[in-house]
């Protein structure tokens, strides 16, 4: 089972790596177990994801809301969403991702404007809960598995079948979808975008001295309402989420370089060796010496969702 591999941009946005050069296709079985926490980051990408589970539960974040995904259920995320996946109860969980960019299902323009087009552009379908009982839902997480299937069989061809599966399901989205008619913005949709710009403001400022009010100033908000959204939409404060973040990308750079732990902590915006040990520790479960010596760097594996160093 394969690590998921996506790094995350400065805005908060994932180049996702395609599983082939020009096939913006992405397919993955993956477990929580992969991220520090059971949590991956929060994010966003231009890709329609599709997330099926196999074993276990996993709690879904979408732009605010908090969604329960049984076992055998799953969901459709729509384009720009903002959103993660984190573990109920510290429980582990093995899972489907398919991802796929809307431009696979372009190839006719008149049915892309009639049958995807409003699909993306409708703000109120930020997701579809997959709920394996229903007929209409259980077809399209019968296409995910075959598409998982196709993938994992590599047959000469394979990428055609999974388009054309890929139409299939995506009559099955269309159709519900339709119940989401468009409406005046949501109001929490100013919150959102606040959310969005203060976390991409960490993202690229990670490795600063960053306060509060910086963290807040990012957002135009003041340092109350900037805790009151990170609280609200992420359950963490928003230094908390900074201090996660830079925990993270410590953790690959102890794999990955022959950094030494207190450049490290430096580079990661840690000023004290001893605090961010005492971080490391809480977060990891091991002191950061520990983790550098349990990884092996050349076998080593960008971890998911975080951005490259180079």
């Amino acid at each position: 089972m394969e690590k998921i591999d996506v790094d995350i941009m400065q805005d908060t946005s994932e180049i996702v790596h395609y599983d082939a050069t020009g096939i913006p296709l992405y397919i993955r079985v993956g477990e929580l177990s992969f991220y520090p926490g059971k949590k991956a980051l929060c994010h966003w990408h231009e890709d329609i994801e599709f997330i099926r589970i196999l074993k276990g539960e996993m709690n879904y974040y979408i732009n605010g809301r908090n969604v329960l995904l049984k076992e055998k259920d799953g969901i459709m995320v729509n384009a720009r969403q903002l959103h993660y996946g984190y573990s109920v109860s510290q429980r582990n969980c093995t899972f489907i991702c398919v991802l796929f960019h809307p431009s696979l299902l372009s190839a006719n323009k008149p049915l892309y404007r009639k049958y995807v087009q409003p699909v993306l552009e409708n703000r109120r379908l930020e997701y579809l809960y997959l709920d394996s009982s229903h007929k209409e839902a259980s077809l399209i997480l019968s296409y995910l598995d075959q598409i998982c299937a196709l993938k994992d069989k590599g047959e000469t061809g394979y990428e055609l079948e999974i388009a054309g599966l890929l139409h299939l399901l995506w009559r099955n989205v269309f159709l519900p979808a339709q119940g989401c008619l468009p409406e005046e913005e949501d109001p929490k949709a100013s919150d959102i975008r606040l959310q969005k710009d203060m976390v991409s403001y960490i993202y690229q400022h990670f490795s600063e001295k960053i306060t509060l009010e910086d963290i807040a100033a990012s957002g135009g908000v003041c340092r109350s309402k900037c805790c009151r959204i990170f609280r609200h939409y992420l359950r963490q404060s928003p230094v908390d989420f900074m201090n996660t973040y830079r925990l993270e990308v410590s953790s690959y750079l102890l794999k990955n370089t022959d950094k030494t732990i207190t450049q490290i902590a430096v580079d990661c915006g840690f000023n004290h060796l001893s605090y961010f040990s005492e971080l490391f520790a809480r977060h990891f479960k091991c002191t950061p010496r520990e983790y550098r010596q349990r990884a092996s760097i050349s076998s080593s594996v960008l971890p998911p969702h975080l951005p490259n160093q180079s």
